[in-house]
This record gives structure tokens, C-alpha cells and sequence, in this order.
């Protein structure tokens, strides 16, 4: 049966589904067990199966994930949790150096299954030390597989993938997602950790888009259409590794590419995408690709800074044009601060 869940539900229903059907499987985390639950997406879990597999941990997070790692690499399955990317940073050895290297450096005989959770998106002037979106970091990583879900039903579809999954998982999600609904089945599906979403069908440009700026993108569609400009919105889905050949058969039909990422812009995942499309169909492009991300500068706290950082469907309409040969769209100047959420968002922080 298929009913609406929050992409919070949905992550909280997907690990209620692993803790019960393998008891290897286990989450750990700063907050875990707490009422709020990581914004409700491990909400009850500790109730239903006990504080020793939905257990809470100090603000220690290399100790943490190396002990993820240990009880990886003796059978167990965790699902480790960072409530911000900036947290994992502390973690970097154990994740890039540890976890990503055992199955190649003990020739495919060593594995590591763990899944790593991490928190990105903006809110309320938290600034450059807890507004970060790496995600280009863990994707340049041989070894780890880096997904964003952005959809309530690729979330669960995406988490049940990882935990099954024989090697470590990076999943990123945007904060800003968690209230957003979509009709999620009951039972236990898997949605594939290497293949894109086409989230919209258009003939005039591809927007390809990761985690929150696909819900930008679809906002932009919306009023493009308004003028007769149909975009075909590519959900990525999968940063590492990036399923190339659903933009190849989508900018093969558009012959333009934008691309909307929550990163900063240089040496991002728009630079990946447009450096491998460009490299395997530059005969089918008619435009230059177009790149919608954050300027090359730390994630600002001030109001005052945030209107002007943060992209959004604006920025994507402006790029779209421009890969028309079209001026750029009239609109309003944004009158409150970008880092305050939608409507949808109602915390808990």
C-alpha cells in the first residue's frame, strides 16, 4: 500500500524496516535516541529496539565513526549519523583513508558496510562552520558512494540500498527536505544508488539538479512554462558515481545543459557534470552549459549576505535564458533572507 510520508518519515521508516529484519544492522549517532530524533528520522526507534542498537554517542565523531568502521569490518551494518556534514570533517581519516580503502587494498576480500548520514542546508544565519554542502568532497573519494535523495520515496528506497549495500555509503541530505511529502510505499523497496530521476519532461534545456535545488528547478519550470520554455529537470540523485547516461540521452534531446548544485561552484559537481557531458556530447550541445550553484565564498550568518548567496529558481530561470539566447527575466529583487526555510520547514533547529 502507498501512502504520502515527510522525507523524515520515510528515512525513520526505512531504518525500522532494517533494525527489524537483520539484527546486524544498528544506528549510532549524537542525538539518535533524543525526543526530536534528527528532525524526526529516527523518531521512536530507540523505544522500539533498545539503547543498544539506537545508541546515542559523545561529540566525538572520528572515535565514533572508527568504532562504526570496527564493527563494520566484523559483520555489523550501522548507519552512523552526523547532524551536519561540517561535524563529519573531524571524521576525514577514518572515512577517506579507512573506510573507503579496505575493499581495494585487501583485494576485494575485506568489505566495509556502513552507511554514513550527513546533514547539509542552510537556516537561521547558522554561517560557514554548519551551512556546508561538501558533497564534491566525498564524491572525489575512490571507494565511497555518495547519494542525495530528494523525493520522501527515494529516501527510503535510497537508505534500504545503502544499509544492503557490501561497501561504504555517504548519504546526503538537505535539511530543508524534511517536511517535504511524497507518496511512499509500505513495504520494502530499493531505489538503485547509481541512477538519475528525469523528475520533469521538457524538450528545451536540461537542468540537472542535486538534493534541494531540484525543488528549485522544478519552481523554475513552472514559470519558464508561463513563458513557453519547457526544461526537462534531471534529478541526479547519485553524486558518486553520476549515472552520465541519463544526461547524455537528456542533453542529447535538449542540446543544453544547467546545472543546480547546493555546493560552491569551482571544482563542483556542476564542473563534473558539464566536464563529462562535454567530454562525451559536445557535438549535441548548441549553447555553453550553464553552472547554477554558491558563490566561491564561506556560507554567510548575516541576513544582509544571504540574499545574494544562496541560489534559487531565479538563478536557474537567468541560466536557462541564457542558454537560449534570451535576456535575463524580470523579477523582484529576493526581500527577505535565503537561509530562512519554506513553510514546509518547521524544525526542530
Amino acid at each position: 500500500m502507498t501512502r504520502e510520508l515527510s522525507f523524515a518519515q520515510a528515512l525513520c521508516e526505512a531504518t525500522d524496516l532494517c533494525l527489524s529484519r537483520d539484527p546486524s544492522v544498528y544506528v549510532m549517532g549524537l542525538g539518535v535516541p533524543d525526543v526530536k530524533g534528527l528532525f524526526g528520522s529516527t523518531a521512536g526507534l530507540v523505544k522500539k529496539h533498545g539503547p543498544r542498537r539506537v545508541r546515542d554517542m559523545p561529540t566525538a565523531e572520528n572515535g565514533m565513526t572508527g568504532v562504526a568502521l570496527g564493527s563494520a569490518l566484523v559483520g555489523m551494518r550501522p548507519i552512523l549519523t552526523h547532524q551536519r556534514v561540517d561535524f563529519a570533517l573531524l571524521a576525514m581519516e577514518q572515512i577517506v583513508n579507512q573506510a573507503a580503502k579496505w575493499h581495494y587494498m585487501f583485494g576485494g576480500n575485506a568489505r566495509a558496510p556502513m552507511v554514513m548520514r550527513l546533514i547539509v542546508g542552510r537556516g537561521w544565519g547558522q554561517g560557514p562552520q554548519h551551512a556546508q554542502s561538501l558533497q564534491a568532497w566525498f564524491a572525489h573519494v575512490p571507494g565511497l558512494r555518495v547519494a542525495m535523495p530528494t523525493t520522501a520515496y527515494d529516501a527510503k528506497g535510497m537508505l534500504i540500498s545503502a544499509v544492503e549495500d557490501d561497501g561504504p555509503v555517504v548519504l546526503i541530505e538537505h535539511r530543508w527536505l524534511y517536511n517535504l511529502r511524497s507518496e511512499v510505499p509500505e513495504e520494502i523497496y530499493r531505489v538503485p544508488l547509481d541512477r538519475a530521476r528525469v523528475a520533469r519532461v521538457g524538450g528545451d534545456v536540461t537542468v540537472a539538479a542535486t538534493s534541494y535545488m531540484t525543488v528549485e528547478a522544478l519552481r523554475a519550470a513552472q514559470q519558464l512554462s508561463r513563458r513557453g520554455i519547457e526544461i526537462e529537470v534531471v534529478d541526479l540523485r547519485s553524486i558518486n558515481p553520476l549515472d552520465i547516461d541519463a544526461l547524455l540521452a537528456s542533453v542529447t534531446k535538449t542540446g543544453r545543459l544547467v546545472v543546480a548544485d547546493t555546493g560552491t561552484t569551482s571544482f563542483g559537481v556542476g564542473a563534473e557534470v558539464v566536464a563529462r557531458v562535454s567530454e562525451e556530447a559536445f557535438s549535441e550541445l548548441n549553447a555553453p552549459p550553464r553552472r547554477v550553484a554558491s558563490p566561491d565564498a564561506p556560507s554567510p550568518s548575516a541576513p544582509s549576505l544571504s540574499i545574494e548567496y544562496f541560489p534559487r529558481a531565479l538563478e536557474i530561470e537567468c541560466a536557462v535564458h541564457a542558454c537560449l539566447g534570451l535576456p535575463p527575466p524580470l523579477a523582484e529583487p529576493c526581500a527577505h533572507p535565503l537561509d530562512i526555510p519554506d513553510p514546509d520547514f518547521v524544525g526542530p533547529f
